[in-house]
């Protein structure tokens, strides 16, 4: 095997990481200025400095790329409104969760969509990630309009982990990460600035914008539009279920929640479900 194919795994589960730390984050900055906006200046932040960084990335802006990432961050951006949107009228805990459902949703979709045959233990690990996603994240749970957008966004999400498991091979990768958070810039920005744009109000708050904009951003999807062109999208989203165990763990260490025994059950249950699939790939 390759060093890229075993690179690909270790690289999904560092984005894991970093999108995992934003939970902790930005729960007191989105307090001080309006999501949509945090949304479009993470966003637009991220596309500005990628192409202040390379400039010449532009020569590979072919119809084909602009197209496949357009495409690709209408899935991401529609993503993170859904989500959003569900996030006011549901609990934190509930909406990772319900997020987390992409794991199912993607090898289903797959399935469905794109006639892949999805092994048995792949579903195994599919099952015991979702079950360890669930001690994690609920607390109670009733099923409301909050939750029904939520379930919209992980249906989203699944699908913008196919695409890029569709279209990422062949395709300059630091270009397509470009128009795909251009894209989600462009619809965040759209209900933004609809309702009035409120520029972060802080040093504060802009930390917590350039931190999310540079590293959880530009950086984290870069990574997974790279891997996505080695990996299949089901083993893809296991990996990435991570991100709520490292929300987790970020929770208690920095923001001295305790640790529970249903939260370490499940956080074991995903630990061992994206092992399992990290030593398949290996």
């Amino acid at each position: 095997m390759s060093r890229k194919l075993r690179m690909a795994p270790f690289a999904l589960l560092a984005v894991s990481a970093m999108w995992g730390s934003t939970f902790f984050l930005m729960k007191d900055a989105i307090k001080r200025q309006d999501v949509n906006s945090f949304l479009f200046t993470r966003f637009a932040l991220a596309v500005l400095a990628m192409i202040l960084l390379r400039p010449q990335v532009v020569k590979h802006f072919s119809k084909d790329l602009l197209f496949k990432g357009f495409a690709a961050g209408c899935f991401l951006g529609s993503g993170y409104i859904l989500q959003t949107l569900g996030l006011e009228l549901t609990t934190a805990a509930v909406t990772g969760f319900v997020t987390g459902l992409y794991v199912v949703a993607t090898p289903l979709i797959a399935a469905v969509i794109l006639r892949q045959k999805i092994e048995k233990k792949t579903w195994i690990y599919v099952t015991l990630a979702t079950i360890g996603l669930g001690l994690l994240s609920l607390h109670g749970w009733s099923v409301g309009r909050g939750e029904i957008l939520v379930l919209g966004s992980a249906i989203a999400f699944a699908a913008h982990i196919i695409a890029l498991g569709q279209w990422s091979k062949g395709r300059d990768a630091y270009a397509l990460t470009i128009v795909q958070l251009a894209t989600c810039a462009l619809m965040a920005g759209a209900g933004t600035f609809a309702k009035g744009y409120q520029s972060p109000p802080d040093t504060g708050v802009w930390a917590v914008v350039i931190f999310t904009a540079l590293f959880a951003t530009a950086i984290a999807f870069i990574v997974q539009t790279w891997s996505q062109a080695h990996m299949s999208p089901t083993k893809v989203a296991v990996i990435l279920t991570m991100e709520v165990v490292f929300a987790a763990l970020f929770a208690v260490v920095f923001g001295h929640e305790v640790l529970t025994p249903q939260i370490a059950v499940g956080g074991v249950l995903v630990i061992t479900a994206m092992y399992l699939i990290v030593l398949e790939e290996a």
